[in-house]
């Protein structure tokens, strides 16, 4: 019954409102920053390489690939995999089209964030919920916001990675239902309640060492498959565009159309307006706020144009058609198994692994920042240590729950933040655009940008720019 009323929550929300909300506020961002997606992208490669001046907290790069670690994750197998079983190869299509869009949208909510962030004793933070209550001046919105991130990535989406995860094992003789998936959710569990008793900071050190090598080895695979079946590639591009728009087949069923299916999962991967990046972005040490919206830019690229790419096109390519029955790790499985054999099985279990461990990390990073916003300091160890319990505790019981209901819950709860999100961005957005035309006018003039609240006219106090 439960699962029931999600699912049609689920369905509305999706079918209807997120994507007049998406696709709008992407297109509207579009075009006020004159496509600053694509027209920027040097100074995107430029701004990446850009560390604090004192040495000292968290460099650009650093907080892209925190957000990187939580958007590459489980959804870039399992999420596309899922797509393209219920949606068809048209769904490929708009997961590339949420996330073109979708990254103005991406740039403008970590422009702000930057703009409005807080120092603190161990750095700067910050993220939707600071921009929420400092600017609209309206605590118990923000407060909203922070407690519904904390059940879409600290409950939700950790569980689903935890279940996503141990569902790669089904294919070996050894798997036992009633039993694996609880030793594969303990063994993941202590894990990462290893690396969260370390802090943040070695969160961030292991993020920075793990998604960069494990998103360019499975880059490389995915190419290599492809390679070895490149005849196939003329017919998958015709199947991805004639499907994407079969206008029967779309509005014959809405609800599960590759339309729909696309934007589900496209959003599930780059988050581009959910709000949960800028809380890593806001982390940043640099000299203009723009600096780090261009950065996140990039991570919704990686994100969606090449791993959930890579993905869709070695499964594409295979020759394996993808079914309802096939749905999630068992179409990958049988794609890789079809083109590189018993090999195939393995690497997508070792990138599952990877993958999930970096998104929970990521996803944990951002829930830390909304805690200490909601009880309006940093606590002390002993509560930390108490939340990372039940942190592990919730990825131990997700390995065993239903995947249908945990994507459903996953989905609702960060539809709901969009929902917050992005008419927040929509009003705010205008000091995103007055940041952006100073930043290029700084640039034009030959100088290294740097940042001052009174020269875009922002009308509100900031605690970190003054």
């Amino acid at each position: 019954m439960l699962d029931t009323i999600i699912s049609s929550v689920n369905t509305a929300m999706y079918s209807y409102v997120l994507i007049i909300l998406l696709v709008g506020c992407g297109l509207y961002f579009t075009v006020r920053t004159k496509f600053a997606q694509f027209r920027l992208f040097g100074a995107q490669l430029r701004a990446v390489t850009e560390k604090p001046a004192d040495g000292k907290g968290v460099s650009s790069f650093q907080a892209l690939m925190v957000s990187t670690a939580s958007r590459v994750g489980t959804g870039n197998i399992i999420g596309v995999s899922t797509a393209l079983c219920l949606g068809g190869f048209g769904s490929v299509f708009w997961m590339w089209m949420i996330a073109i869009i979708g990254a103005a949208s991406a740039f403008v909510e970590s422009t702000l964030a930057q703009i409005y962030k807080r120092k603190g004793e161990n750095g700067c933070y910050g993220g939707p919920a600071y921009y929420i209550e400092s600017a609209l001046k309206c605590r118990s919105l923000a407060i909203v916001f922070s407690i519904l991130l904390i059940l879409t990535y600290g409950v939700g989406f950790n569980m689903l990675a935890s279940y996503n995860l141990q569902s790669t094992f089904s294919a070996y003789s050894f798997y036992n239902a009633k039993i694996t998936p609880w030793i594969i959710g303990l063994i993941l569990a202590v894990l990462v309640g290893y690396c969260l008793m370390g802090g943040g900071k070695r969160v961030v050190k292991v993020t920075e060492v793990m998604v960069p090598v494990m998103g360019i080895a499975y880059i490389l695979i995915a190419l290599s498959i492809v390679a070895l079946n490149v005849t196939a590639l003329p017919s998958v591009f015709a199947r991805i565009f004639s499907e994407a728009f079969d206008l029967r087949a779309i509005f014959g069923g809405f609800g599960g159309s590759c339309v729909m299916y696309g934007i589900k999962r496209g959003l599930f991967s780059n988050e581009a307006g959910v709000g949960s990046a800028p809380n890593a972005s806001a982390t940043a040490e640099v000299k203009h706020p723009v600096k780090q919206g261009l950065v996140q830019v990039l991570s919704v690229f990686i994100d969606t144009v090449l791993v959930c790419s890579a993905t869709a096109f070695m499964c594409m390519c295979s020759g394996v058609e993808p079914t309802e029955a096939l749905s999630g790790a068992p179409y990958v499985q049988a794609s890789l198994t079809a083109t590189l054999g018993g090999f195939g099985p393995i690497f997508i279990t070792v990138a599952m692994i990877l993958f999930a461990f970096t998104t929970l990390l990521g996803n944990l990073y951002y829930v830390d920042q909304c805690l200490i916003h909601i009880l309006g300091r940093v606590p002390k160890k002993a509560f930390w240590r108490s939340y990372y319990v039940i942190a592990s505790v919730l990825i131990f019981v997700g390995a065993g729950l239903s995947a249908d209901l945990l994507w459903n819950i996953a989905d609702v709860t960060m539809g709901l933040m969009a929902l917050i999100n992005i008419p927040v961005i929509l009003f705010l957005g205008k000091y995103a655009f007055r940041a952006l035309k100073d930043y290029e006018k700084q640039r034009k003039e030959g100088k290294a940008p740097e940042f001052h609240a009174k020269d875009i006219g922002l009308p509100h106090e900031t605690d970190y720019w003054k």
